[in-house]
């Protein structure tokens, strides 16, 4: 079954172009689109697609607060954000909100496919410059330090840099020659420690702690 998206961005020919791409490569299928948050919203409503590809700096509604009603509202929606280099100060405010990923638009066609795949199948995609741009929010005053948390063994700490890494639960028990139901204990155990929902979340906080180093 073909993956469904909404492709969210303001500027015209930069959807079109998305479109085109997506509409081009089998297995996923383009099922709405729109230019603000408001209109992502009404077209999530009428499609219930499986990904949403969103943009960050809209008008009417920006991809923050549309990401974060449209997690509240179809928590089925996995949402992909595509962003500019400059968007840092949103990046934050995106995974709060409920994103599953994290690609920056001039990514290579390959890489943004695989991502909105990553995403679809419910694994989480932060890609390595933008985790260096969370780095720099956070060293810049973003948001504050969790004091107090138990730190992570050394075993933990190697599955989260997989995890930053993109690599799924079969791939990380392969690359570290145990099995998948370990990894997965390892996983809870990670966001336990983090008081985080999911995978993105996880590393967005270790970095923040200065837990994990990429």
């Amino acid at each position: 079954m073909a993956v469904r998206v909404v492709v969210v961005d303001d500027h015209r020919v930069v959807r079109a172009g998305l479109v085109a791409l997506l509409r081009q490569a089998p297995g996923l299928e383009v099922v709405g689109e729109a230019g603000n948050g408001q209109e992502a919203l009404d077209v999530v409503e009428a499609t219930k697609p499986d990904v949403v590809l969103m943009d960050m700096q809209m008008p009417v509604m920006n991809g923050v607060e549309a990401t974060r009603q449209i997690r509240a509202r179809f928590p089925d929606v996995e949402v992909l954000v595509l962003t500019t280099y400059d968007d840092d100060e949103l990046i934050w405010g995106g995974i709060q909100a409920g994103a599953k990923g994290y690609l920056l638009k001039d990514a290579p066609p390959q890489q943004l496919l695989e991502g909105i795949e990553t995403v679809a199948r419910g694994q989480s995609l932060l890609s390595p410059e933008i985790a260096a741009k969370l780095v720099q929010v956070i060293s810049q005053g973003g948001p504050a330090r969790q004091e107090g948390a138990e730190g992570l063994t050394e075993r933990e700490t190697e599955i989260l840099r997989l995890i930053a890494s993109g690599a799924a639960n079969k791939e990380i028990a392969a690359a570290l020659f145990i099995s998948e139901n370990t990894v997965k204990t390892h996983i809870s155990n990670l966001f336990q420690k983090l008081g985080a929902r999911d995978r993105t979340e996880a590393v967005t906080k270790a970095l923040a702690r200065g837990w994990l180093r990429l």
